[in-house]
């Protein structure tokens, strides 16, 4: 499974609806699990982003479709990036030669 790390924000919906942040957190874990996925972690932070999550998907593609649907619900906005760990890093190292 891809990695993936997603900053989060509120938009004006999300934010006026707080109270039920950690609900819409447990839905958008089922909401994962449809496309595949599986949020590994998620954590409320203080700072220029809302949250923070990491997330596994099967692929770009799955992760994407997550993204827009998540997104489609009008409570966040997500910046994601696809993250390597150590030994996926040095298969892509060995791959250069």
């Amino acid at each position: 499974m891809a990695t993936y790390v997603s900053l989060l924000n509120w938009t004006d919906q999300g934010i006026k609806g707080y109270r039920e942040t950690t609900a819409r957190a447990e839905a958008g874990k089922a909401l994962a699990a449809k496309f595949g996925g599986r949020i590994v972690s998620i954590w409320w932070t203080i700072g220029p982003c809302d949250l923070v999550a990491v997330s596994e998907f099967p692929d770009d593609e799955s992760a994407t479709a997550f993204a827009l649907a998540l997104g489609a619900a009008g409570n966040i906005r997500t910046t994601t990036m696809r993250a390597f760990g150590a030994d996926e890093m040095s298969a892509i190292i060995a791959r250069t030669g």
